[in-house]
């Protein structure tokens, strides 16, 4: 039986707590996220903010080709791990780039604090950050044309995205929410979610990385083969950042799981426990 650990957003995202929790489970198996173009650190998975996922060592990633549903539609159906930053949302960009904070974004890290990290507290993650738990895709409906996409989160709060597939264009003015207001379309095999309307609470990783209620994504998720899909999002906020940058990561399905509940603001015991900067073990 799976076990869960104390505190577990905080543990996600603080090394020193981590340190501790790498003591009492087994190494990260072959099912762990991997990051997009940057090189995977000698101890833990790029992608998943150098920082261990939740769960431990798990079965194999399947092989085989990606599934489609009887349309021909692209299959995303699963559960999987993985598939955004962190603990460093710069893990997911091109070797050689950086990420372009304006002098108001750099200022806004630079005086976050580690204990006020919104994830740390039990709060959404927001776009394109993930808890390092598992998370699932339901497509509906399968016996015509899809009106939504869901992704249900495992991790913080037990909450939801919801992705209108029906056509319909973003609301004049959307009331500002911790998942924005997403819309969603196929190109080809890849399944492409464009969202506005986010508040500027949530953090991009636990360095604190900002962004304003200017915030504009745009997710790109292919699924390259049975085991593994693909995350592009472009983040294009003039609040915060010079230009539009992409980053990149990879989740991995895990078959034969089931989301486990986990509510976190029973659960967390660590966030007192974080002091200095934002990023700081």
């Amino acid at each position: 039986m799976r076990k869960r650990l104390v505190g577990l957003s905080v543990i996600a995202v603080t090394v020193s707590v981590m340190a501790l929790a790498a003591q009492q489970r087994p190494a990260p198996g072959p099912d762990s996220t991997t990051g997009g173009n940057s090189p995977a650190a000698p101890t833990s998975p790029a992608g998943s903010g150098g920082l261990q996922t939740g769960r431990g060592r798990g079965p194999a990633v399947p092989q085989g080709p990606a599934p489609h549903l009887p349309d021909g539609t692209i299959d995303l159906s699963g559960v999987w791990q993985g598939g955004g930053p962190v603990g460093d949302l710069a893990q997911g960009v091109a070797k050689g780039e950086t990420i372009p904070l304006s002098p108001a974004g750099k200022k806004v890290m630079d005086a976050r604090q580690s204990k006020d990290d919104p994830e740390a507290n039990c709060l959404p993650t927001g776009v394109p950050r993930f808890a390092p738990y598992p998370w699932r895709i339901i497509q509906t409906p399968t016996h015509k044309k899809a009106t939504h996409i869901f992704f249900l989160f495992e991790g913080n709060i037990h909450s939801y995205r919801q992705i209108f597939m029906d056509g319909r264009k973003h609301p004049a003015d959307p009331d500002p929410t911790w998942y924005g207001h997403s819309i969603g379309w196929y190109e080809g095999d890849t399944l492409v979610i464009d969202t506005v309307g986010f508040n500027d609470k949530f953090w991009f990783d636990f360095r604190g990385h900002p962004h304003t209620e200017k915030l504009h994504t745009i997710e790109r998720w292919t699924r390259k083969d049975l085991g593994t899909l693909v995350s592009e999002v472009t983040i294009d906020d003039p609040g915060a950042y010079t230009k539009p940058f992409t980053v990149s990561f990879t989740a991995r399905l895990r078959p034969n799981e089931e989301l486990m509940e986990y509510i976190c603001q029973e659960n967390e015991q660590d966030s007192k426990h974080i002091k200095g900067p934002a990023g700081t073990p």
